[in-house]
């Protein structure tokens, strides 16, 4: 398995440029999220793993939210914040990780993964776990 660093750290600086109100980056934002839902240029099996749940997770801080406009995310209030997390039951970094996870159980991710990267199904399958941690707390801190 490829052991190149997996890291997303331009994405996150593209995100919180979106949320600090930079108008023309949301175009290369959604460009980035169309590739990376489809993940066909992943350098890696992590590599695609991130990217996956990178384009799940911010899909679902839309729904949580309930806005797909980044800026106005970013200009939520911690008492909005407070009050989604009472409605819908769940703080949003469990809502975002639980989703990840959920949707890589549910769509065999480890599977067409390891597939494609000529690994095993468990080398995935050890890495979900801390990749949705990764990719939700790199969400969280653009958009704070």
């Amino acid at each position: 398995m490829n052991t190149k660093p997996v890291e997303f750290s331009k994405f996150y600086k593209l995100l919180n440029a979106v949320k600090e109100g930079e108008g023309e980056k949301k175009v290369e934002l959604e460009e980035i999220l169309i590739a990376y839902k489809d993940s066909e240029h992943s350098e890696s099996a992590l590599h695609q793993l991130g990217e996956k749940f990178i384009y799940i997770g911010i899909m679902k801080l839309y729904e949580y939210s309930e806005h797909d406009n980044i800026e106005a995310i970013g200009n939520i209030s911690k008492e909005e914040w407070k009050e989604m997390a009472e409605d819908k039951k769940a703080e949003l970094p469990p809502f975002l990780a639980n989703a990840m996870l959920n949707y890589a159980k549910e769509e065999g991710l480890s599977d067409i993964i390891s597939k494609r990267w000529n690994t095993t199904k468990r080398e995935i399958d050890k890495n979900l776990m801390q990749m949705a941690r990764y990719i939700t707390e790199g969400i969280i801190d653009s958009i704070e």
